[in-house]
Parts: C-alpha cells; sequence; structure tokens
C-alpha cells in the first residue's frame, strides 16, 4: 500500500490537474458565449446542447472526487476525507488556473456560477474558497490522524449536523437564483446566512474531535 505521504502527493497532483482540465473548458465557454467578458446577466445556453452537457461535466467531476476517496481510503471516514481534501485543493486550483488563463476573478469578492445541479449555485469567489479551505484543514486532520493509527469515533449527531450546516451554505448559494435564471442580477450575497452554515460547521467539528476518544 501507498504510504499516507505519497497518496497524498498524487492526490494534490490528480486535484491540481483536474482543475486545469475545468478551468480549460470554462475558458472555451467563456470564448463562446461570453466574448467581452464573464458578467450577470448570464447568457443561457440551449437545454438540449451546451447546457446538458455542462450539467453532465459537473457531474462526472463529483464520480471522480467520490472515485479518490474511495481508492485512498480503508474506512468511510477517511474515504470522506479525502474527497473533503482533493474536493478543496481542486476547487481553489480552478480558480488558480482560471487567473493564470484569462486573468479572472478580478478579486476574491466577483460573483461566479458554483455550480448547476440542481440548479445553478452563485455566489462571489471568495465564498467556496472559504468552504475549500475549511474541507482541505478537516479531511488533512482526519487523514493524518489515521496514519498514525487513531481510531476516530465521531458521534451519529456530528454527522447530521455537519449535514445541516452545508445545507444551510448551499441555501445562501440558490436564494437568488429565479431572479438570475430570469435574466436578472443576484441582490448582495448573504454573508450571514452562509457564515451561520459554515461557522456551526466549522464549530462542530473542532469540538467533536475535541472530545472524541482517540485510541492507539
Amino acid at each position: 500500500m501507498p504510504s499516507t505521504s505519497s497518496k497524498l502527493l498524487w492526490v494534490i497532483l490528480f486535484a491540481a490537474a483536474m482543475a486545469y482540465l475545468e478551468s480549460a473548458v470554462v475558458v472555451y465557454l467563456r470564448a463562446l458565449y461570453y466574448p467581452h467578458g464573464f458578467d450577470f446577466p448570464l447568457v443561457m445556453a440551449p437545454l438540449d446542447a451546451v447546457l446538458a452537457v455542462e450539467i453532465g461535466r459537473e457531474a462526472a467531476t463529483i464520480v471522480m472526487l467520490v472515485a479518490i476517496g474511495i481508492l485512498c481510503g480503508r474506512s468511510p471516514l477517511e474515504r470522506f476525507a479525502w474527497v473533503m481534501l482533493s474536493f478543496g485543493i481542486w476547487d481553489i486550483m480552478y480558480y488558480v488556473w482560471l487567473k493564470v488563463f484569462i486573468d479572472w476573478p478580478a478579486s476574491l469578492l466577483t460573483w461566479d456560477i458554483l455550480f448547476l445541479i440542481p440548479v445553478p449555485w452563485i455566489g462571489p469567489v471568495l465564498a467556496p474558497v472559504l468552504v475549500s479551505l475549511a474541507l482541505i484543514g478537516a479531511g488533512l486532520w482526519i487523514i493524518i490522524a489515521i496514519a498514525r493509527s487513531i481510531v476516530l469515533k465521531l458521534p451519529w449527531w456530528a454527522w447530521w449536523a455537519e449535514i445541516g450546516a452545508g445545507l444551510i451554505i448551499i441555501i445562501s448559494f440558490v436564494l437568488d437564483v429565479k431572479q438570475v435564471v430570469a435574466g436578472g442580477y443576484p441582490h448582495p450575497f448573504r454573508w450571514e446566512i452562509f457564515l451561520a452554515g459554515l461557522i456551526g460547521g466549522l464549530g462542530v467539528f473542532v469540538a467533536t474531535v475535541r472530545k472524541v476518544k482517540l485510541k492507539k
């Protein structure tokens, strides 16, 4: 079996390369649909053509990230940790590559289409970057703890609390979906909702791992 450090190196490389491919596709799409630069209102592609392919591509990226977790981890928790780590690196590197390719985004507060399933997620770039940093930190903590032969037993309520925190974050991304899809501009981002989910999720994680029994 590869060592944890070896797996970390290859997962980082994979996530960075995967982000390169995705950002390259976005560069092509923006050249076609936003030749003067990406901005709102959105240019909606025909549902039976490019948009359907784009939704499928996003679903495929999630399958790829889950596959990394299944291949690298041995327990459900460890597999989920590898998914968190690869997702966080992939998402941040996606914006790094876009900055390299087309000098976008102009700032971390620039608005973007974050995801399309099941409806468009919209928000400033800073929001997904903060989520990704939290995922990287939590994923690394779990991976390193397990590599040190520490058995982690997280209570069931912590899983449900994290799911709830994630749903709160998603709500902050989809509040303006009807207006944006109809050709309008998004309202000011609801940072209070987003931060409630992010801080709540981090708080549950920190409180749980501090109280969990660590057995060598």
